[in-house]
């Protein structure tokens, strides 16, 4: 495989370590899913300043020749989808397979890089690490999930000698890509960054994911009520108590009082909470007086008054708005995420 510095025009031919030239790169967004954990239609989740389909896109297109998008018959005329290159499926009921196939179908000899539409936290040097990875010798090649070792097959790429296989496989009654992917031959590497294929699924993903990427842009962002000079969490200013589930309000500058396990005091924290740990804490956020020096003494206090069932090394936390590590120091007036695991790709 070649390995010039030098960056190839997307429409370049890729060339195998053998000499051989390999089939074109053409790009799939799936964006013919139902949403329905989300209840809303994820396509159209505005992330990053624009939707969520459209960010794919624009992702995409530095590394492939022509981007499609996969819908289904009904979605062709859709405000969010309409302008954009699409293939449409031809099976129903199928989920991902059904894109994977109609747009083998529509363009067989070229290879496709498939890309799920829910993945906020992809970002380009992913694409460009699977792309300088790929074997086209092999049916397809595709991330090493960093949950669970299994191969990630919507943002992989599929040669064209995969179609055949894959309607095989489907003819079987076995529509699941993943399982296609464990049970072919596939070039299988390790994800640079580890938080890029994480997908939203539900609201609770959704916020979590929000949250991560600009707590700014979520509801419940700490504001400060000019009139009162009193801080708000989760609701608006002066909106009171009932405005939010779990909002607590305290003072600029007060005297706390002792931090959960009864420690001096010596910083202010925002506190999110997502999925099974809002259930858990029951309530959303708050604004916590505390001694911890980083964020597991912060979880650590919290599983001292909440029944916490996950781990800190099940978790991610995110400190204003990034994505950071266990034992980085803490300051005052910080906002801290612990984000549950969601589900890969």
């Amino acid at each position: 495989m070649s390995t010039s510095t030098s960056k190839a025009p997307k429409d370049a031919a890729h060339t195998t370590a053998a000499g051989s030239i390999a089939a074109p790169i053409y790009a799939l967004v799936l964006a013919g899913g139902r949403s329905t954990r989300m209840q809303r239609d994820k396509a159209a989740l505005a992330y990053h300043g624009r939707t969520q389909l459209e960010w794919a896109v624009s992702l995409l297109q530095p590394h492939a020749q022509r981007v499609f998008i996969s819908v289904r018959p009904d979605q062709t005329g859709d405000p969010v989808r309409a302008r954009f290159d699409q293939i449409v499926d031809t099976h129903e009921n199928l989920g991902p397979a059904a894109g994977i196939m109609a747009a083998q179908a529509k363009h067989p000899q070229v290879a496709w890089l498939v890309l799920a539409c829910d993945l906020p936290f992809l970002d380009n040097a992913t694409l460009t690490h699977l792309i300088g990875a790929r074997q086209p010798q092999r049916l397809a090649t595709a991330y090493r999930s960093s949950h669970d070792g299994l191969p990630e097959p919507l943002c992989a790429i599929y040669e064209p000698a995969s179609r055949e296989p894959l309607l095989a496989h489907v003819a079987k009654g076995k529509d699941c890509p993943r399982k296609f992917l464990i049970n072919s031959d596939v070039q299988l590497i390790d994800e640079p960054n580890p938080n890029a294929l994480d997908n939203v699924n539900t609201p609770d993903e959704y916020g979590a994911a929000m949250a991560a990427l600009s707590p700014a842009e979520i509801p419940g962002a700490k504001k400060i009520d000019a009139g009162t000079g009193r801080v708000h969490v989760g609701t608006k200013p002066g909106a009171g108590a009932a405005g939010a589930r779990g909002a607590t309000t305290t003072t600029p500058g007060s005297a706390a009082g002792a931090t959960l396990n009864g420690a001096p005091a010596d910083k202010r924290i925002k506190v999110q909470y997502y999925a099974i740990l809002r259930e858990q804490a029951g309530r959303s956020d708050e604004s916590i007086v505390t001694a911890a020096h980083t964020p597991r003494d912060l979880y650590n206090e919290l599983k001292s008054r909440y029944p916490f069932s996950l781990a800190p090394e099940m978790l991610r936390v995110a400190v204003n708005a990034e994505f950071g590590e266990w034992s980085q120091r803490l300051a005052d007036g910080d906002s801290v995420v612990f984000i549950p695991p969601v589900a890969g790709g």
